[in-house]
Formats: C-alpha cells, structure tokens, sequence
C-alpha cells in the first residue's frame, strides 16, 4: 500500500509464500504488497521497517526483591536446583506474595540465568565409523508387543547385535534376563552368521547381570567378558553406568528393529506360534529382510573383519549339583527333577539362557528346558517322565507328595485327578491316575490321553488303564502279540494223558 513501509514480517511471509509455488502475483496478494513491490523484494531492492529493540521493561519485575538474593545464591550453590522446586520453596517462605499466575515467568528466568551462567551440559560427540571397527551389544524389551506360543504369553527380551558401520544387526530370543550366558551365546552366535568379527566389542554395563552379586563374583563375570571376547580378538569395552548414548549405535536401532517387528505381526495377522522354534525361525527371517538394506556397506565391511577362530568358547556358566534321593537338584533358586537313575550323581551342568544341560564326567546325561524365578521365589521344572516309573512301583505315595501337583502336567490331567479322587476309592485312584501317567510317558500320548479322558468323564465313564492301554499303548500291544506268535509250541502224545484215566485202568475210545 502506498506510503507505509515494507515489514521484515511481509517480506518473510511473501517469501515463504514463493517457496510454496505460488506465483508471484498470488503471493503479492495474500502478503498484502502489489507485484512491483513483490518484484522489488525478490531483486532486494525494498528497504524493510526493522522492529526496534527493546531494553526497558513495559512493567514491573516481580522478583526484583528476592532474585539475587534468595535465587541466584542458591542457583550457585547447587545448580541442579529446577524452577518448579525453587519456585514452591519461595511460595512456602513469602506465602501469599507469589501466585501461580508468576510460575512461568519465574520459569523463563532460571532458564535464562542457567543458560549464561549454568554448568556445562552434555554433548554429544559424533563419530566417524570405520568398517570393522566396532560391533555392539545391547538387550531390549518388546514393550506393547504381546507374543504367544500356542496361546500362552511368551515372556521374553531380544539381545540385539550391531555392526556400528554397516548397520548389520543379529537378533536372538532371550528367556531370562540380561545375563552373560545370553550375551555370550547371542555375541558368538551373530559372529558365526557375520562370518568375522571386528575389532572392538561394546557393550552397557549390563547392570542387570551384576544384580545381587558379590564383588568376587562381578569381578569373575568381567574377567569371563574380557576373556570372551580375548577369544574373537577383539577389544572389550563398556560404557559407562547410566550412559546410554555411549552405546547409541546400538540403542537407536532398537526402535527401528521394534517397528518392524511389530509391522510384521500385523502382516502376519497374528502373533501366535505354534512352537518357540518357528517364532526364532520366524524372526531370523525378518532379519534377513531387514539386512538387505545394507548390503553395500556390509561387502565393505566384511573385508576389514578379524578371522574367527576354530572353535566358539563356552557361551554358558557353570554349576556342579549333587542329585538329592528325591531326583531333584537345585540350581538359582529353581527346583528340577531328573531321571531317578542319576540319584546321588554329581552332574556338572552348563547353564544357558534358554537351558541346561547335565554331564555325568563328559558324557551328556540329560538337557533340561531354562526355567527362571520371579521376584526372587523359589520355582519348580518338576517332568513326571522323570519319576513316574519309580513311582507306578509305589502309587501310594502320590497322594501325599510335597510334588503331587507338579507331577501333574498340566490344567487337564489336574481336572482328571480331582475327578479320580472324588469318585474312587483313595487307594484306587492313586493308583489310576499314576497309571494313567505312566502309560502318557511310555506311549507318548500325553496331550491325547488326556483330552479322551476328558470326554470319556464328561460322558459319565472312567475307562479301565486295561482299555486304555489296548487304546494308546498300540506298540506295547503289538510286542504282546509278537511274544504269543513266537512263544514255542509242543504237541505231546496221547499216551500221556492216560493217568488223568479212572482208576481202573480201563482205557477210553476216543471218537
């Protein structure tokens, strides 16, 4: 318009207006200006109304009477002090004078005063990565993500390794908790698919695996670090407590990982596995969906990564237990049975995330599934395949078994026993329902077993074990009439059967 000046405000708004692909002539219009104007801002020709600067206050300053006295001192003393805390102590020591109206502006001004005055904040330095460098550990929880297997929630966490140039990531279900066993076997498990390792190993100060641990034994688990990956050649580093963005190249990528996880599952439309197997098989595949992406990098990568050795080192810990005469061993707070021929065995055992496994000198005896404790309790892994031939010798000491109901494999068999036990005899149905447990394992009908006794209850009827055992036990049958066919026959004479004759002596015509 004529005889007003051109703003600093006009003229940025015509300007964001042309970044937008409007004309000129519409930007002119929305912005107020007539095109000749328009055409003068884009040659820089137009001289603009600077806003001029303020350096008075337009009221007065609210605090003038406490703020260097009661405020700065403080800030100096301790600078970690925040706005709100100072500004709730100042309400308590001037009651009345500071309403919450004033909050933000007392806000504004410590803000302010630590920004020219306050301690140094953090920074972030960037780092340049060079290919086979360094390789990164780090364990994350699928928080909002719910997976089951075969219906039931799988309580788990990921170990996640990380090539800090390529982008390369390896992924592994973790049952337990962050332990070495888990980062051994995940680490050692990513290095063989990479194929190489690189030069440096970082990882967080894995808190949680030091929990509840005697000095002597952290000190045990970082020396077992160190020598891990002394193994590969590499050099083991660790961030330091709290930290996390010393370990960024690994933490970042979780969420990406995550999204992508939790994309999939909505592809897949559903979260559910039949077994534990197919969801790592299922999650291994994922990942190599996911790594294609930096195939370029890693080609270049690959060539500067250290050969690995022959062999993997131990990814495990180690206990060595004694059997108890119960078939029992207690390892981390965890009751397990075993076989009952390894009574008063001393097993040296190998103890990994997702295992166990048993040896008798350095003979495999047994592997055991994993099995961890909440919030410190005792647990129980008690398997009545472990136990049940010793007990079919002895039925009657079900009932009164401190190990009665984990004998017990599931919901079903429990519904069986409560059945047996209201509708038998006391004697007869301990020994019904240890039979019924002794054919499951010797036939391995388990599952089977106990939905068609399910049904034949709810029919009203029990079948006999004799009747179950012709109907399950098809191998045990096929042996018993093996043993009738090849049984030896023998056709004696006639003559011996005079002497079941009378008396007389009279012998008999036979017709």
């Amino acid at each position: 318009m004529s005889g007003k000046r051109i703003t600093i405000e006009q003229v940025k708004f015509y300007m964001s207006n042309r970044k937008q692909s409007r004309t000129q002539a519409q930007a002119s219009a929305k912005t107020g200006v007539s095109e000749r104007s328009a055409r003068r801002i884009e040659h820089g020709e137009v001289g603009v109304l600077q806003r001029k600067e303020r350096h008075w206050r337009t009221r007065a300053d609210p605090f003038a009477g406490v703020w260097e006295e009661e405020i700065v001192s403080r800030l100096e003393r301790q600078p970690r002090l925040d706005a709100t805390t100072l500004f709730e102590d100042l309400q308590e020591r001037h009651p009345g004078e500071y309403g919450n109206g004033k909050k933000r502006t007392f806000q504004r001004r410590v803000k302010a005063w630590k920004a020219l005055h306050g301690a140094d904040k953090e920074v972030m330095f960037r780092q340049v990565q060079e290919p086979g460098r360094q390789g990164l550990s780090d364990f994350t929880e699928l928080k909002g993500l719910v997976v089951t297997i075969a219906g039931e929630e799988l309580d788990h966490r990921l170990y996640h390794f990380r090539l800090a140039y390529s982008g390369w990531s390896h992924v592994k279900v973790v049952l337990g908790g962050e332990s070495y066993s888990a980062l051994a076997e995940g680490l050692q498990e990513a290095l063989w698919r990479l194929g190489g390792a690189p030069l440096e190993h970082r990882t967080d100060s894995l808190s949680a695996a030091y929990k509840n641990l005697s000095s002597e034994a952290q000190a045990d688990l970082t020396e077992r670090y160190t020598q891990l990956c002394a193994h590969y050649g590499m050099t083991a580093t660790r961030n330091n407590r709290g930290v996390s963005h010393e370990n960024g190249a690994v933490e970042s990528p979780h969420g990406h990982i995550k999204r992508r996880i939790g994309q999939a599952l909505l592809l897949r439309d559903s979260a559910d596995f039949a077994s534990l197997q197919d969801y790592r098989e299922w999650l291994d595949a994922l990942l190599v969906r996911f790594n294609r992406r930096c195939s370029e990098a890693l080609a270049i990568e690959r060539a500067q990564l250290q050969a690995l050795p022959r062999r993997r080192t131990g990814d495990y810990s180690e206990q060595v237990v004694v059997v108890t005469t119960f078939a029992t061993i207690d390892v981390k707070r965890v009751l397990y049975s075993v076989p009952a021929r390894l009574v008063g065995e001393r097993l040296r055992l190998h103890l990994f995330d997702d295992r166990i496994e048993a040896y008798v000198g350095a003979t495999l005896a047994l592997t055991l599934p994993r099995v961890y404790s909440v919030n410190h309790e005792r647990a129980r892994r008690i398997d009545y395949r472990h136990l049940i031939g010793v007990l079919a010798r002895k039925p009657q000491a079900f009932r009164y078994s401190q190990l009665r109901d984990d004998l017990l494999p599931n919901a079903t068999y429990r519904a069986i026993w409560q059945h047996l036990d209201s509708h038998l005899e006391a004697r007869a149905a301990c020994k019904r329902i240890v039979g019924i447990l002794a054919l499951a394992a010797r036939a391995d009908c388990e599952q089977a077993l106990g939905a068609y006794l399910l049904e034949r209850i709810a029919a009203g009827s029990v079948p006999t074990l004799t009747a179950l055992e012709s109907r399950f036990d098809a191998r045990d049958a096929a042996t018993q009439q093996a043993e009738l066919r090849d049984r030896p026959s023998t056709q004696h004479a006639l003559a011996s059967y005079d002497h079941l004759l009378p008396a007389q002596g009279q012998s008999m015509e036979l017709h």
